[in-house]
């Protein structure tokens, strides 16, 4: 697919999505949405891939949620096609780690965006919420399920009803944001060295915690438990296991093949 509406690039084991609408400070269109779904497509069945970054160009936004004009324009039943929804499954079913380097705004779709990432690094002047009932409209991107599994039941509640923008600190406080940087410069550098640190591990071992974790999240106890079990079955039929254990005893680094 030829990307229009963001950047793909990849740099070693790291791909980056970059959301380049600066003009409308990166505001998720329809063919964002699809951009967003086809770039994740290809991290996926890119072998050299191990993490994703996902942030947003420009320096106001990550993304600053629905372009409204499309909103108002859009067909009622147009919604049932729900391409965002769709979108973000993509994202969060990934079998690879999503970073999102969060700058700026990342309100209404752009926080929900950031919410099926699993992780979240943003700027100190950054903005976050799901301020979607202000246009009469609810969170339709996963915000009313991915929010409260995030934050809890009652601060999903009160963000979402109030409409509320929070700051990176309070995000951060509440468990919507991992890290905050305090200068925007610092935003990617922190993000990469966070991919690193996840990229020395082993890929399978780290593929198969993402999709157990995401399992988990989903259903209950006993069901997350039974596919733990068999995720780490998986787990030790791979040359990564013996690799990972045999450079622990004989004191070495690891040399990890995803195999």
């Amino acid at each position: 697919m030829e990307f229009k509406n963001l950047l793909l690039e990849k740099d070693g084991h790291i791909a980056f999505i970059t959301l380049n609408r600066p003009e409308v400070r990166n505001a998720l269109d329809p063919q964002t949405w699809a951009e967003i779904r086809a770039a994740i497509k290809e991290c996926r069945f890119d072998r050299e891939v191990r993490v994703v970054i996902i942030t947003g160009a420009g320096g106001k936004a990550f993304a600053s949620g629905a372009d409204i004009r499309s909103l108002r324009e859009r067909e009622t039943l147009e919604v049932l096609k729900s391409e965002a929804q769709e979108s973000l499954n993509d994202v969060e079913n990934l079998e690879k780690p999503v970073i999102a380097a969060i700058d700026g705004f990342a309100l209404g779709g752009g926080c929900e965006l950031s919410m099926a990432c699993d992780i979240r690094i943003a700027t100190a002047r950054s903005k976050l919420g799901q301020p979607e009932v202000n246009l009469g409209i609810i969170p339709g991107a996963g915000g009313t399920q991915r929010l409260q599994r995030v934050v809890g039941i009652g601060k999903a509640k009160e963000l979402i009803f109030t409409g509320d923008i929070i700051s990176a600190q309070e995000a951060k406080e509440i468990g919507l944001v991992n890290k905050v940087v305090e200068q925007p410069e610092d935003l990617l550098p922190a993000a990469r060295e966070m991919a690193q640190k996840i990229i020395a591990k082993g890929p399978m071992a780290v593929s198969l915690a993402k999709t157990a974790i995401n399992v988990g999240a989903n259903t209950d106890i006993n069901s997350g438990l039974l596919f733990e079990k068999f995720a780490q079955t998986i787990a030790f039929a791979t040359e990564d296991r013996i690799e990972g254990t045999s450079a622990f005893l004989e004191k070495r680094k690891a040399d990890f093949k995803g195999k």
